[in-house]
C-alpha cells in the first residue's frame, strides 16, 4: 500500500535533510503506530504520504515513493486526497465549513450526496464521536478537545483507503481518546482501512492490537517491529520514549521480558504478580506533610459567555499553595480552560471573588493580573508573534523593561531548559506543532511570574522533552512559584501533581491526590478520566488498596516522587 526507497527529504529552509534513507513498505489493511522524538521527521514522513509533499511544503528528495500505486509528485493535491485521508495534528488548519455538521458534510457535498442521506451521515459520523449535540456549533466556539473530534468525525466520511492520523490524542480527555482510538480500529477492523496512527501516547495506541511500530530517530529508522518485541527489547527507553506504565513497573521489580510474553497485553502479567507485590507489600514509604503558604485563592467562582446562557463555570471553590503543582483533570468541555482564563484575567468572571497572597483581584486589569500569572495557551498559534525563536522568548522580558544582558542571559537559559537552544535563530514557523508548544511556554517562563497557568503544556511533546520541562518546573516551584496545569495525561498528573481538581459539568466533583482520584472507578466514568494500566494492572494482581499501589508505582518512576 506504501513503498519507500532509498527516500530522502530536505526542506528548502533548512541546510541538512529531515529525512535520510528511508526504507519502508506497509501492507494493505496493517494497523501501524509512528512514533519518535519531537524533530525525528514523524510530521514529514506523513506529509510525503498523503501529497503535501511536494504540493505545499517545498524542498529536495531522491529516492522513490508509491502510495496506492502513485507516485505523489506525479499526482495533484487532490487526487492524493482521494487515496489517503488525513487528520492533522493542528485542527483550525482543516476546518471549512460555519459548524460542525457543515464541516463533516463537506466531503458528502463534493460527492454530490443527496442532501437527505448527507443529514443521516453527518449525524452518523458525529455521533460516533460523541459530538451530535454540538452539531451546529461554529468550530472556534469548541474546545480544542471537540475539535479533534470533529476532525475525526469528517475522516469517516472518506472512502480513501488510507487513513493517517497526526497526533489524534493530543487534545483529547483520557475516556475520549479511548473512544476515539476504539473508531480508528473499526474502520480498520470493519472497512479494511490501512491505519497509520502518528503519536507520542504510546501506551494508548499499543493497547488497541496495533500490527507494527515505527520509530523515527534523526529521520531515520530506529525500529521497525512488533509491540511484544518493541516492549521487550527496551528501544523505547534507548530512543528517549515512554514505556507502557505496567512495563514500566514490571521492569523496576526486576522482571526479565521476552517478545514471547506478549507482552503488549496487560493481561499477559499475570505470571509476575507475586515478583510485582511482593515488593509492594514491603514498601514502607512516609509521605511528607509539607506545609504551605497560601498563594490563589477561588471562592464561588461562576462564568458564562452570554447573559441568557446557563453558567460553563458555576461554584467554583479552591486553593493554590506557593510552590504547589494543582492538575486541573476533567472532560472536553467541562469548563477546564474556561477556569483558567478567568484566572489569568482573560475572561472576566460573573460571580465569586479571587484571592492574590490574600488580596482581592476582582478588579485587577489584565496588565497587573500578567506580572503576577503567566497564562499559557492550548494552541501555541495563538500565542507566537514574533518571526524568530530568540526574539519570541525575548519578548516578555524586553517589555516588563529588563536590561539586554539579563534578557540575554535569561532567554538562553529557558530556551536550554525547553530544549530550543539550537533553534534559537530559526523562524518560528519552521518548527513542529509540538516545538511550538515549547516555544510557547518558553516565553512565558522567561518573564518570572509567580504561579504559571499552562492548558495541555506536554500536547505533542516527546517523553524526554517533557521530562526535561517537567524537572525544571520542580526546580522552579522549589522556590515558591505555583504552577496550574491542565492535562489529559494521567501518567504526567500522577507523577508531578501534589493534587489534582476534577471538574465535570463546570463544577469540581472532586479534589485529592491523583492517585486517589485515579483508584475511584465512579469518578472517572463521570470525568471522562482513563483507568491507568497501572490500575488495571492492581485490580489484575487483586491487591485491596489501589490508592496506595499507584502511589508505590509513581514513587518508583521518580525515584522518590517529584512532589514529596
Amino acid at each position: 500500500m506504501i513503498s519507500f526507497k532509498n527516500f530522502s527529504f530536505r526542506y528548502h529552509n533548512l541546510d541538512e535533510s529531515t529525512l535520510t534513507n528511508i526504507d519502508l513498505e506497509i501492507q494493505p489493511g496493517e494497523k501501524v503506530l509512528i512514533t519518535g522524538k519531537s524533530g525525528s521527521g514523524k510530521s514529514t514522513i506523513a506529509h510525503c504520504i498523503n501529497g503535501l509533499i511536494p504540493f505545499n511544503y517545498k524542498g529536495e528528495m531522491s529516492g522513490q515513493i508509491l502510495v496506492d500505486g502513485i507516485v505523489p509528485s506525479q499526482a495533484s493535491l487532490f487526487e492524493m486526497g482521494g487515496h489517503v485521508g488525513t487528520i492533522m495534528q493542528d485542527q483550525d488548519c482543516q476546518f471549512v465549513g460555519l459548524s460542525a455538521g457543515e464541516d463533516v458534510a463537506f466531503a458528502f457535498e463534493n460527492d454530490c450526496m443527496p442532501v437527505s442521506e448527507m443529514r443521516q451521515r453527518v449525524d452518523k459520523a458525529l455521533r460516533q464521536v460523541g459530538m451530535l449535540e454540538q452539531k451546529t456549533v461554529t468550530p472556534q466556539n469548541l474546545s480544542g478537545g471537540q475539535k479533534q473530534k470533529v476532525a475525526i468525525a469528517g475522516i469517516l466520511a472518506l472512502k480513501a483507503p488510507i487513513l493517517l492520523f497526526d497526533e489524534p490524542l493530543a487534545n483529547l480527555d483520557p475516556a475520549s481518546g479511548q473512544r476515539a482510538m476504539e473508531t480508528i480500529c473499526q474502520l480498520n477492523e470493519q472497512e479494511d482501512k490501512t491505519i497509520l496512527v502518528i503519536e507520542h501516547r504510546i501506551e494508548e495506541v499499543l493497547e488497541h492490537g496495533f500490527d507494527r511500530v515505527i520509530i523515527l530517530e534523526g529521520g531515520g529508522i530506529a525500529f521497525d517491529g512488533t509491540p511484544d518485541e518493541l516492549l521487550a527489547g527496551g528501544q523505547l527507553t534507548q530512543l528517549g520514549l515512554r514505556q507502557p506504565l505496567y512495563v514500566e513497573m514490571l521492569k523496576l521489580c526486576g522482571a526479565e521480558l521476552t517478545a514471547a510474553d506478549q507482552i503488549a497485553d496487560l493481561n499477559h502479567a499475570l505470571p509476575f504478580k507475586e515478583l510485582v507485590v511482593s515488593q509492594y507489600l514491603a514498601d514502607t514509604f512516609k509521605k511528607k506533610d509539607i506545609q504551605r503558604e497560601e498563594l490563589l485563592r477561588l471562592q464561588g467562582v461562576c462564568y458564562k459567555y452570554y447573559k441568557e446562557d446557563p453558567y460553563v463555570i458555576e461554584d467554583v471553590s479552591f486553593q493554590v499553595k506557593k510552590g504547589e503543582i494543582l492538575a486541573i483533570v476533567g472532560n472536553n468541555g467541562s469548563g477546564k480552560s474556561t477556569l483558567l482564563k478567568t484566572i489569568a484575567g482573560i475572561a472576566k468572571y460573573q460571580e465569586g471573588s479571587m484571592f492574590y497572597q490574600g488580596e482581592c483581584m476582582d478588579k485587577w486589569s489584565a496588565g497587573k493580573r500578567a506580572s503576577a500569572i503567566g497564562f499559557v495557551m492550548q494552541n501555541p498559534n495563538h500565542m507566537i508573534t514574533k518571526n524568530l525563536i530568540f526574539d519570541e522568548v525575548a519578548f516578555g522580558p524586553r517589555n516588563l523593561g529588563m536590561k539586554e544582558d539579563e534578557v540575554n542571559e535569561r532567554t538562553a537559559g529557558v530556551l536550554k531548559t525547553c530544549g530550543l537552544y539550537a533553534f534559537r535563530n530559526w523562524p518560528a514557523a519552521s518548527l513542529s506543532y509540538g516545538q511550538k508548544k515549547r516555544l510557547t511556554i518558553a516565553s512565558i517562563l522567561s518573564m518570572g511570574p509567580k504561579l504559571i497557568i499552562l492548558d495541555e503544556p506536554t500536547a505533542g511533546q516527546d517523553y524526554t522533552s517533557y521530562r526535561e520541562f517537567m524537572n525544571y518546573l520542580t526546580q522552579i516551584r522549589e522556590m515558591g512559584t505555583a504552577i496550574i496545569m491542565i492535562t489529559h495525561d494521567m501518567h504526567l498528573a500522577l507523577e508531578y501533581a501534589d493534587r489534582g481538581v476534577v471538574l465535570s459539568g463546570g463544577r469540581i466533583i472532586a479534589q485529592d491526590t491523583m492517585d486517589k482520584i485515579l483508584s475511584d472507578p465512579s469518578l472517572i466514568q463521570k470525568a471522562n478520566l482513563k483507568h491507568t494500566s497501572i490500575e488495571r494492572m492492581g485490580r489484575l494482581y487483586e491487591v485491596e488498596d489501589l490508592s496506595s499501589f499507584i502511589a508505590y508505582f509513581t514513587r518508583r518512576v521518580t525515584g522518590g516522587s517529584a512532589h514529596d
